[in-house]
């Protein structure tokens, strides 16, 4: 078990190279696949989580492997250049977690386990994540295991700026606001409102 940044409200498992937040799709409040990897949605806006992973799986995982866990959602992820790794947006990688594309670039299907996702800044962790991860076979969609309130809201509306997580504000680089201000573009399929153009 480690811990990783919560960065407004946001962590990655990313690849190497550009991080195409452009691309990200936050229809189920959780998990936003892009078409490198994904980012996942925190209760903590800023703050670490604890995140284990489970690496070298060759097939999905039995079913009681989420027992304990309020939300699970699985979906498939591209691995680029086949170097997925937990990230902190703001601290990039953290080398002492493993890759957890072992079976090199491709798609992989990555099952997201989560606890305790409070609304709230903490000093020490209060959620935990467990990622799972394996080879794709055939194009799968979005499967929920494990549903909550809050996975139930983002599923029944329809998908807006509103349901990616806001940055706060704070001093950053100028390569960060941007960032940020790309996240809450969403993604390529839920274009912005015409009303809204001018102010993203």
């Amino acid at each position: 078990m480690r811990t990783v940044e919560a960065i407004d409200g946001l962590f990655g498992i990313l690849d190497e190279g550009d991080l195409p937040a452009d691309t990200a799709d936050w229809s189920n409040g959780l998990v936003a696949v892009m078409s490198a990897g994904a980012l996942i949605a925190t209760g903590v806006a800023f703050g670490p989580v604890r995140v284990q992973t489970a690496t070298s799986l060759e097939a999905p995982p039995a079913a009681n492997e989420g027992d304990g866990w309020d939300e699970i959602i699985e979906v498939t992820v591209q691995a680029p250049t086949g170097r997925l790794r937990a990230h902190s947006l703001e601290d990039s990688s953290f080398p002492e977690l493993p890759v957890l594309s072992t079976h090199g670039r491709g798609p992989y299907r990555l099952r997201v386990h989560a606890r305790g996702r409070a609304n709230q800044a903490a000093e020490d962790p209060v959620e935990d994540y467990l990622l799972q991860i394996w080879p794709a076979g055939a194009d799968e969609d979005v499967v929920i295991l494990r549903s909550s309130e809050r996975i139930e809201r983002a599923l029944s509306e329809p998908w807006t700026t509103e349901g990616a997580p806001e940055p706060e504000p704070c001093n950053t680089r100028k390569d960060d606001e941007e960032l940020r201000a790309r996240l809450l573009r969403g993604g390529g399929s839920h274009p912005l409102p015409d009303t809204e153009r001018g102010s993203a």
